[in-house]
């Protein structure tokens, strides 16, 4: 049993170990996962496995949301004493992240492509964040370079916020028929709500209506199926839904 035991931490250290060279990871963490298999696993799994996976995704919206709404400068006012203390790289990329959620976004794309000069230019979480940086304050060339960055390392990386993102900044930079083929892209390989709501809203803006008008419908017919946590936690999706198709024509 011992033996077993001792297997299935090495096992369980080599599939973290993989999943950090395959996402660009600090190689000290291999150090740390073979050093120490189970400890370093465990570390492994909530230092960097599950923030970056979809399993905890709704619960950290929760509870980001509930943060804000308490003290809505909290983290900001935190991270900026933290980097101002210890200015270190892992404190830079918490102060990035937090301008960005604070609407930031100027200082947030100052900040992360200054994380991204040294050793963390591979760094996939803060090409993600300096994407959205970018695209925030209209830089869409430097969005599609970042999220090209990311596919070439990792296809599989955030796949579905990539390809949204990535259609959003096409549509910005006018580039049209990428945005159209990026979002049906998006809508086909995952199906959610989400890549089908901002295919919509996009639809609508380009008076594309006979498709925006088709997505509704298949939009309205999830919404008709969700209760009232579901409804709740997608109320701003819902309300750019319907402020994009106020200009729809009836048909």
């Amino acid at each position: 049993m011992p033996f077993f035991g001792l297997g299935l931490h090495i096992l369980v250290a080599i599939f973290f170990a993989v999943h950090a060279v395959r996402r660009g990871r600090e190689l000290y963490w291999l150090l740390i996962l073979f050093s120490f298999p189970l400890l370093g696993s465990l570390v492994y799994f909530f230092a960097v496995y599950l923030p970056s996976s979809r399993l905890d995704v709704g619960a950290r919206k929760a509870v980001a949301a509930a943060g804000r709404m308490l003290d809505p400068g909290r983290e900001l006012r935190a991270a900026r004493e933290a980097f101002n203390f210890t200015p270190t790289a892992q404190n830079q990329m918490r102060l990035a992240s937090a301008l960005l959620e604070a609407g930031e976004a100027a200082e947030a794309t100052t900040t992360y492509e200054a994380c991204l000069q040294g050793a963390f230019g591979s760094d996939l979480e803060i090409r993600l964040g300096a994407a959205r940086a970018n695209l925030a304050i209209g830089a869409h060339a430097k969005t599609i370079e970042h999220l090209e960055f990311i596919r070439r390392a990792d296809a599989h990386y955030r796949a579905e916020q990539c390809s949204l993102l990535l259609a959003k900044a096409f549509a910005a930079a006018g580039r049209s028929e990428e945005a159209r083929a990026e979002f049906e892209n998006a809508v086909n390989r995952f199906g959610s709500f989400d890549a089908r709501a901002e295919f919509a809203i996009w639809a609508a803006g380009v008076r594309e209506y006979q498709l925006a008008q088709r997505l509704q419908s298949e939009l309205q017919h999830t919404m008709d199926r969700w209760n009232r946590h579901t409804a709740s936690m997608n109320n701003d999706m819902v309300r750019r839904l319907n402020a994009a198709f106020a200009q729809v024509p009836r048909s």
